[in-house]
Order: C-alpha cells, then sequence, then structure tokens
C-alpha cells in the first residue's frame, strides 16, 4: 500500500509540475484542433454573445478554440480595438456585443462543451475618456488600477503627444519598445505601472471570466519581451501573436517571446495567407510553393531558420483583409474566388487552422467535411507535408503525421493532371477546385456529408478507407452501432437522406466490424427571403430630403451608394395623413437585419443609429432638447410601431462618416486620416 501511495504521490508531482512548461509554451505540440475567428468587421449582430452561445452545440463539434472580439466596454459601438476599460464592475463589460452576464454565460457554456474561448486582447494602445492622458480608474480584487501620461510613450504619434503633455506640463514614458501608431495612446510598456495593470487584466481574464487563452493584437507595436513576460504571468494554455509582417520578421517575434528558451506564444501565419491568396487571384496555383527566402510560410519546408510548424495559426482571411464594402479609409484585400479551395487547402495542412466566420457562414457543410477529414487523418500542428505536383492548374500535397503519409489535398482549376495510386489512397472529398485523398491505412468507414441540418432530402456518399480489396460498408439510421448482419454496401454507394436520423457505418471486414463513424442529420425548412420596407417621417424636423446610410446583417444592404450620406430617398407614401419616405430591402436568412442612420441634405442633420431592423418600421425624425439625449424612444402613435427617433442638437462630438460616435469632445488629435463629421459640417484630417 506504501509502495502504491508513494507512486501516485509522484504521479501527481510528476503531472503537476509537467502542467508549467506545457502551458508556458504558448501553443501545445501535437495539438489537433480547429480555431474559429467567430467575427468579422461590423459583425455586430452575427457575433452577439448570446447569438454565438446559441451555436455550441453545433461549434463544439468541429472547433476546440473559439477566438472572439475585445470584450470590454469601449465607450461606444465599436469592434473592439480603441478598448477603454480593462476590469468588470460598473460598465466595464458591456460591450457592442453584450453585457457582463452574456459574456460569461457564453465562455461557460463554450467550455463546458469542452471549446476554450480566445480573448482578443489589444494592450498596444488605449484609448483615453478625459483628454489626451485621462484613462479609466478601475478598482479589481480591491486593487486600483489607474494610468496617466507617464504610462504613454514619450514619440506617441510622431511627438503630438509630447507636444500636448508640453502643453499639459505633464511627463510622458520612456520611447516606444516597438513600432508606433497614430490613433491612440501608445502604451509605455517598460512602465511597472502597465506591466502590473496588464498582468492583472490578463489574470483576471483567464481567472475571472474563464477564457483559455489570448490573441494579442498589434505585436509590432511593442517588445516581443513583453508578450514573454505576460504570458509568464498569466499562463494562458493558448497565446497567438497578430505579426503582421514576413516570415523573417515572424519567426524573431516568436523568439522574442521565450521564456527559459521556450517560446511563448505562437503568431499568425501571414505569409500562408498570402501564399494562398495570391495563388487564387492569379489563377496560378504553383504559387503555393513559389515564394522569396523571406515570405515562405511558417508552414513550410523551408527549414534553413528552423522549424516553427507548432507555433503557426495559419488563415486564409479574416477581418482585417476582408471586403469591407463601404468601409471608409480601407483597402480590401480579399480572396476573390476559389473560397472553397482556399479553406481545403487550409484545413489539410499541419500547423493550427483558423477558419474565418463569413466563410464558415457561407460554406458550413462543405467546411465540416473537411474538418471531419482532417481528424480522421490525424493531422496535428506538427505533422509534415511534401509537395507532390506544382504546376499552374494543380497543386498537391501529401501531408504525413509521424512520418506515415495520411492525407493528399490538390487543389486548383485542372485537378485531372494527378490521381494516387487507388492501392494506397482513396478519394473520400472533391469540390470546386479541390479534393481530399485519405490513405487505405488508415482502415476506417467514411461518409462524405458531414453532421448538421440540412433543408432538402441528400445523398450521402459512404466510402471504404481501407487496404482490403472489396472491403464492405454496414450501416444503420437508427442510431445503433452497425452488426455484421446490418445493411451492407460496397464502397462508392450513395444513400438517400430524406428525414433525421443518425446514421453510423462501419467497415466490414471477415465478419468483423470496425472503425464506426457517426452523422447526425436534421432537416429545417428552408428560410424564404422576405421583404421589409422601412418608413421614415420628417415633418417635427421640416427636412426637405431624406438619405438611408444602411449596413449590417449579411453585408448585402448597403447602400447603392457608397459615399456618405448614402442613398436619397425620394419614393413616399401617404398614412394617416402623414407623408413617410420609405424604402425596401430583402432579408436573407432569419438572423439577418439592417442598421440606419437617416439624414438630410449632404447628411447633416443626422439620426443615431437604428439598429437591428428586421421587420417592417416606421421612424419619426424629432428634435432633441438635450443635445446628449440619444436614446431612441417607443412613442403611441395612430400607426403601430412607430419609434420616435432623435435628429441630434450639435454638441462637441465627433462622428465617423456612418454615424459612430468616436470621440465624447472636439479632438480629433489621434484619429486616423479620414473624414469625420462635427457639429453638422465635414472634417477632413
Amino acid at each position: 500500500m506504501k509502495k502504491n501511495l508513494y507512486s501516485l504521490l509522484l504521479l501527481l508531482v510528476f503531472l503537476f509540475l509537467g502542467d508549467t512548461p506545457v502551458r508556458a509554451q504558448g501553443w501545445p505540440a501535437n495539438y489537433n484542433g480547429v480555431m474559429l475567428q467567430a467575427f468579422y468587421w461590423d459583425s455586430f449582430n452575427a457575433t452577439q454573445w448570446t447569438t454565438l452561445e446559441k451555436q455550441a452545440d453545433e461549434l463544439s463539434k468541429y472547433f476546440s478554440l473559439i477566438w472572439i472580439p475585445q470584450s470590454g466596454n469601449c465607450g461606444g459601438t465599436s469592434m473592439g480595438y480603441d478598448d477603454q476599460y480593462w476590469f468588470p464592475g460598473g460598465n466595464g463589460y458591456t460591450s457592442s456585443f453584450g453585457n457582463e452576464a452574456q459574456l460569461r454565460s457564453m465562455i461557460k457554456t463554450f467550455k463546458n462543451k469542452g471549446m476554450g474561448t480566445i480573448a482578443d486582447v489589444v494592450i498596444n494602445h488605449r484609448k483615453s475618456n478625459n483628454g489626451w492622458f485621462g484613462f479609466p480608474s478601475e478598482t479589481y480584487n480591491g486593487v486600483t488600477y489607474t494610468m496617466n501620461s507617464k504610462d504613454v510613450c514619450s514619440d506617441d504619434d510622431g511627438g503630438k503627444a509630447q507636444t500636448e503633455a508640453n502643453r499639459l506640463g505633464v511627463t510622458l514614458g520612456n520611447k516606444d519598445t516597438g513600432e508606433g501608431w497614430d490613433g491612440m495612446r501608445d502604451l509605455d510598456h517598460t512602465s511597472t505601472n502597465v506591466q502590473n495593470t496588464v498582468k492583472a487584466y490578463l489574470k483576471m481574464l483567464i481567472d475571472e471570466f474563464g477564457y483559455t487563452g489570448f490573441r494579442y493584437d498589434m505585436v509590432k507595436g511593442y517588445s516581443a519581451t513583453y508578450t514573454g513576460m505576460y504570458n509568464n504571468y498569466a499562463k494562458p494554455s493558448f497565446s497567438v501573436g497578430e505579426c503582421w509582417d514576413g516570415t523573417g520578421t515572424i519567426r524573431n517575434w516568436i523568439d522574442g517571446t521565450k521564456i527559459n528558451g521556450t517560446p511563448t506564444s505562437a503568431a499568425f501565419d501571414f505569409q500562408f495567407r498570402y501564399t494562398v491568396r495570391n495563388a487564387i487571384n492569379t489563377g496560378n496555383w504553383s504559387r503555393l510553393g513559389n515564394q522569396n527566402d523571406n515570405n515562405w510560410p511558417l508552414v513550410s519546408n523551408n527549414y534553413e531558420h528552423g522549424n516553427y510548424f507548432q507555433y503557426a495559426v495559419t488563415f486564409v482571411e479574416n477581418h482585417d483583409v476582408q471586403d469591407r464594402g463601404t468601409t471608409n479609409n480601407y483597402t480590401p484585400d480579399p480572396i476573390k474566388k476559389d473560397t472553397l479551395a482556399a479553406n481545403a487547402y487550409l484545413l489539410a495542412m499541419p500547423g493550427t487552422p483558423c477558419v474565418f466566420l463569413t466563410h464558415w457562414m457561407a460554406y458550413k457543410q462543405e467546411i465540416k467535411a473537411m474538418i471531419d477529414a482532417r481528424k480522421a487523418a490525424g493531422i496535428t500542428n506538427t505533422s509534415s507535408y511534401t509537395n507532390m505536383r506544382s504546376s499552374y492548374g494543380l497543386y498537391a500535397n501529401l501531408i504525413k503525421v509521424n512520418d506515415k503519409d495520411r492525407m493528399i489535398v490538390t487543389v486548383g482549376s485542372d485537378l485531372s493532371g494527378y490521381a494516387p495510386s487507388n492501392v494506397d489512397w482513396t478519394k473520400v472529398l472533391e469540390g470546386y477546385h479541390y479534393a481530399y485523398y485519405l490513405n487505405n491505412s488508415l482502415e476506417t468507414a467514411w461518409a462524405d456529408k458531414a453532421s448538421g441540418e440540412y433543408s432538402n432530402p441528400f445523398s450521402v456518399k459512404l466510402t471504404a478507407v481501407s487496404a482490403t480489396s472489396g472491403a464492405q460498408l454496414v450501416y444503420t439510421l437508427d442510431g445503433n452501432n452497425p452488426t455484421a448482419g446490418s445493411t451492407k454496401a460496397n464502397s462508392g454507394t450513395s444513400i438517400t437522406i430524406n428525414e433525421a436520423c443518425t446514421l453510423k457505418v462501419g467497415l466490414l471486414k471477415n465478419g468483423t466490424v470496425t472503425s464506426i463513424i457517426t452523422r447526425e442529420y436534421s432537416f429545417k425548412a428552408p428560410y424564404e427571403p422576405k421583404t421589409i420596407t422601412v418608413y421614415c417621417n420628417v415633418d417635427k424636423v421640416n427636412w426637405s430630403t431624406v438619405n438611408y446610410w444602411t449596413w449590417g446583417g449579411d453585408g448585402t444592404h448597403a447602400p447603392t451608394n457608397s459615399s456618405w450620406p448614402g442613398d436619397k430617398v425620394t419614393a413616399t407614401k401617404s398614412v394617416n395623413g402623414k407623408t413617410w419616405y420609405y424604402k425596401s430591402f430583402t432579408l436573407n436568412s432569419e438572423n439577418d437585419c439592417v442598421n440606419f442612420v437617416f439624414s438630410t441634405g449632404s447628411g447633416s442633420p443626422q439620426t443615431v443609429n437604428v439598429e437591428n431592423i428586421m421587420s417592417d418600421s416606421y421612424f419619426e425624425i424629432s428634435t432633441v432638447k438635450d443635445g446628449n439625449n440619444h436614446k431612441v424612444n417607443d412613442v403611441t402613435n395612430t400607426v403601430t410601431g412607430i419609434r420616435e427617433i432623435s435628429a441630434p442638437t450639435y454638441n462637441n462630438k465627433v462622428y465617423t462618416i456612418d454615424g459612430r460616435v468616436i470621440r465624447d469632445q472636439y479632438d480629433l488629435n489621434g484619429l486616423p486620416h479620414g473624414i469625420y463629421i462635427y457639429k453638422g459640417k465635414k472634417i477632413v484630417k
């Protein structure tokens, strides 16, 4: 008994001590998870915490990590990259995506389903709320955290901060340890106060909210050593940095995060994204393997600088490169076609793939099947690969797991140029410009339609991936495991699914059933697009014209006139003796919606944002007694559902061109170059 107890104690000590280096590695080795970037630019509707939480059952079957927007309060409608509040309490965690209770509930639900939530951490810069150097004072666990001018880099905003500091008679911190950014206050990470505040903030995200790890924004803005310092303190299970640069710089950044010789963070593989974009947008698929020395992806067989597969988070699209439609002062860099082929290549390759939400929404079932194939092959972030074919119209890679052949992915406009031997390989998936082959040594059953909700009956192709020639399959549709006596099918047989069921398929060899796989199918009637009409009455403000600036929802509702103030609406309709301007919109899904700003003339005056409109709506614009009162109020009227919306009196607030408040007082310093609205006038910075 004593010997067993001693062995148990040694095991516990080993497990306890063994946890420390694993957590310090930033991204574990041999990790087979897939990550979802669960937002896109202006995804204020699609990424509400409550909306994401409702999808937990489905997401958890395919994703191990969910990267969500920065969740703190930014002082207004925001994607979170102008963060202001870091700690809970008050309105610190009421963001554009939901309140604190909803955030906690979502993270807890994800955790219970086996998914880790990745926090978007923005610590390169911070938005002040009282002049240039006035930051919120926040108290957490009895400690008050306050930043001041000494926590701001002395060379912030190319010397503008120093000019302001001289005017106010205050002292700034040391020079920036990274690249400067002419936006908000760049934080001086050499400051002990900044370090202590950031450490407390990150530890709080894990201990208080239950985040699993961090995605660090704009890490080139401060020395990589501080990411190492913060991770060593907070000990996230996962950490990934946005180091937007060539491969050499990214590798150096990863190395710069080392603690005791081990990197504490992974990095996004930007060059992987660029190789995929270049191949697809030019139609030359050989460009997937044709890069110069500094632009090989982290996931590449150019080992001159070492193997960084473990620390490569691969992706093909994100919120910074997507086509944002009418967003001002932004040049998009999207993949213009072959989104499915891009994701097929992404999900077959080593590294940790990160799927973009818009791709998931558009091609959910196809991406699910790709992830199923990745899992069947056992591909991880430390797998390897060999190029099998590279030509203008075709690119093929063989992926190995522990030096064993496991998958071949082919992408391109002419896949007929390469077909691996049937003796060793079985095709399990194919679509527009892509195909997957699994090695027959895997000995598994396969069904090419992923689990999920479908709108119409469909066919599922059953395939035997086996080294045994003529291996058969057996299957059931009632959720019971198939036996040798269940319905038999030859490899390549297609069956029709026309009602909800649980499909189970197994290999039948020598009277024995092995390698059973499961697919769960349900049905939901397809959504029928509906037309809504939005009416606007301006009698109370005597406007002679009305403009509709629209955005949001599924991204199809941008105005025809992409420049502010949008579309001039001339159609009118008389209802109960009042004249209403109106315009109609088509909603394409049950979660689709339209957001509005109404204005007159060249865009001024304008109303505040009116959001989440999903049905016929009437808006009556009225004047405001208090210039700071921007609430949309429901009022009783003879037309059911009329809402009175404020046209704010001129105040000292600075607005973006699409109607969002970004400064509570007139101060264009620190804002990116662009066009802004102040007191009803356009101001160009």
